[in-house]
């Protein structure tokens, strides 16, 4: 196998959790996707090393990370959500209505935080990493989850009292 092969593979078999999550930290499909390809062109060009290394899921995290929480010293300005005249696709039986308030409560309620709070809460709860993987992840002191993760929590409990909703709803419904 080639390593451009194991490098395949290695999106393929993660790029569904890895969209979904750079949904989460931007709060836009356009801006997950630039951030996606973004940390996916960087992890490629060194493949050989990274896959070397043993721990590829985790070096592609951090860039994953590193690359939203630094993107606004490239871009200050806002990027405008645009409808489109096809809904999207459904069908599978689940409650579409449903899961579209709950991402709509989510996203509102994460783009409440600073980049770095949204980076951890999604880190913490969404990937459902211990302290310690968050603030590898993120090239931080396990002290700095712990204290930004408190204050997003509580930002989160003052601003967006309606996410009481989600607490009870098992996590794969708002994924």
């Amino acid at each position: 196998m080639t390593d451009d092969d194991g490098f395949r593979e290695f999106v393929h078999a993660r790029l569904g959790r890895l969209s979904r999550i750079a949904y989460l930290l931007t709060g836009d499909h356009h801006s997950a996707e630039d951030l996606l390809q973004n940390a996916l062109v960087k992890i490629a060009s060194r493949w050989s090393k990274v896959s070397a290394g043993g721990a590829p899921d985790a070096y592609l995290r951090k860039v994953l990370y590193h690359e939203h929480v630094s993107a606004w010293r490239r871009s200050r300005h806002l990027r405008a959500e645009w409808p489109t005249a096809e809904p999207p696709e459904g069908g599978s039986g689940r409650d579409l209505a449903a899961d579209t308030v709950r991402r709509v409560l989510l996203e509102q309620a994460l783009a409440k935080l600073t980049r770095k709070q949204r980076a951890v809460i999604v880190l913490r709860f969404v990937e459902d990493l211990s302290e310690a993987d968050a603030a590898a992840a993120l090239g931080v002191s396990v002290g700095t989850i712990k204290s930004q993760t408190s204050y997003a929590l509580k930002k989160l409990r003052e601003q967006a009292p309606e996410l009481h909703v989600l607490v009870r709803e098992p996590k794969e419904a708002w994924a």
